[in-house]
């Protein structure tokens, strides 16, 4: 009990964390027009053809995502939501991603939930600029075409 204590007081005190509760899914989520999913290689599933997220081999993706899991990684998310976002003080984001519009994302995200410990990240530069890439990678995470780790570009053909 003291742990779970002490780390909900940790993750407060550091106020950057992004924390989203499950809702119905919205229809009108930004989608990715490719008629082909990338190929896939392992056990990484490949990405349903609407994702938002191009993804190769699991750790290779698009820049747009790119960009979203280093906003991920600078606003060290993991504090809160864990390194795989499994969920810690805040929720298990593989789960709420799959409920989650992109609308209620993004609410949630500039709004915060303060009432849960979720500081508002609308004023943030990198957020502001990098949320729809942020929603693709936790999207591709939830999913399960994205694996957990460092990711890499898709290099150009």
């Amino acid at each position: 009990m003291k742990r779970r204590v002490t780390l909900l007081a940790i993750a407060l005190m550091a106020g950057s964390a992004i924390a989203v509760e499950p809702a119905a899914q919205d229809s009108t989520a930004t989608q990715n027009t490719s008629s082909t999913a990338p190929a896939q290689s392992g056990d990484t599933p490949a990405p349903p053809a609407d994702a938002p997220y191009k993804v190769v081999d699991g750790t290779k993706v698009d820049e747009q995502t790119l960009n979203g899991w280093k906003t991920w990684r600078a606003l060290a998310c993991e504090r809160c939501h864990g390194a795989e976002q499994e969920g810690m003080v805040g929720p298990a984001l593989v789960d709420s991603l799959k409920k989650l519009s992109k609308q209620e994302f993004h609410d949630t995200v500039f709004n915060g939930r303060p009432e849960k410990g979720m500081p508002p990240f609308g004023g943030s530069q990198m957020v502001t600029t990098n949320w729809e890439g942020l929603y693709a990678y936790l999207k591709g995470r939830s999913d399960g075409a994205i694996k957990p780790g460092h990711l890499y570009p898709i290099e150009a053909k």
